[in-house]
């Protein structure tokens, strides 16, 4: 799932792509993934794009205020293309587009940006609305978790009592990070992901606080600036444990360890985050039944 230093390097490559060009026809692949149906995605046609913006993982495109709001979910992406098929998708179809977006700009180009979604679970949202906060799901938003103090960040894990790792993926909670920031974060602190966050001592919130700004502040400059196809790659090369269960460790070199649940799963050491012990594998356990 592209999270915030993908989202952030989306919106700025839309920022020095997309701005000052026109909009062009806007094709819908996928009905579904549309979920605002006033003004409709042709209102998008004929105005200047103007700006790009981020709300923790949903990116927003501002055609002269009207925003095109989406959320990529866990397969979606967003494809830029210098010479794109001007036969418009067949809605319905098996193809992972949702939605494409055509432009025409000043040097006399046209090309377009695709959304796509992989895979059978269909996730990706589509809005078009006047207010970015209409979003229901950017309305929710905690603060981002590049622009929370130190003291915000240890009220709002104080404020509520569950295991670290689920706490800071919480969108309620704070902004931006998902499944696999999160491994990194809580490794780079050697904190274990069952921590509870009411009992944290202020020093292990400190520290915690400064693994969350350097993970992503370091994923924000490595990604910025990359062409977006290359995106997921260069997250996947800068990450320690997440996706990397059976692997060393590249700090102490003991075996990077999972933990499993239906949908999803996460990494982190023993030696650097419990204190050498093995989480309860939920997926495991049912299977020793």
């Amino acid at each position: 799932m592209p999270e915030l230093p993908e989202v952030e390097a989306l919106a700025q490559f839309l920022r020095e792509h997309a701005v000052g060009a026109v909009v062009g026809r806007v094709d819908v692949g996928a009905l579904s993934a549309v979920k605002t149906f006033d003004p409709p995605v042709t209102a998008l046609s004929g105005r200047d794009v103007t700006g790009a913006g981020r709300w923790g993982k949903f990116l927003g495109m501002d055609c002269g205020g009207l925003w095109l709001i989406t959320h990529l979910s866990r397969a979606g992406w967003l494809r830029w293309i210098d010479e794109p098929s001007q036969t418009p998708p067949r809605p319905g179809g098996k193809s992972p587009l949702a939605l494409r977006v055509h432009f025409f700009t000043a040097e006399g180009m046209t090309p377009a940006f695709d959304l796509t979604e992989a895979g059978t679970k269909k996730r990706l949202a589509i809005y078009i609305v006047e207010d970015p906060k209409s979003v229901p799901g950017i309305a929710r938003l905690g603060p981002d978790a590049l622009e929370v103090t130190e003291e915000q960040f240890g009220e709002i894990l104080h404020g509520t009592s569950q295991r670290i790792k689920t706490a800071i993926v919480d969108q309620a909670l704070l902004a931006g990070i998902g499944n696999a920031y999160s491994d990194e974060i809580l490794h780079t602190a050697r904190v274990s992901p069952f921590a509870n966050t009411k009992t944290m001592s202020a020093q292990t919130i400190s520290v915690l606080y400064d693994a969350m700004r350097s993970v992503l502040t370091d994923a924000v400059q490595r990604s910025v600036g990359q062409d977006a196809a290359r995106l997921k790659g260069e997250k996947r090369s800068g990450m320690r444990v997440h996706a990397r269960t059976g692997l060393p460790c590249p700090v102490c070199g003991d075996t990077v360890r999972e933990v499993s649940y239906s949908e999803r799963s996460f990494q982190y050491c023993p030696t650097c985050q419990t204190g050498g012990k093995i989480l309860a594998d939920r997926r495991m356990s049912r299977l020793l039944k």
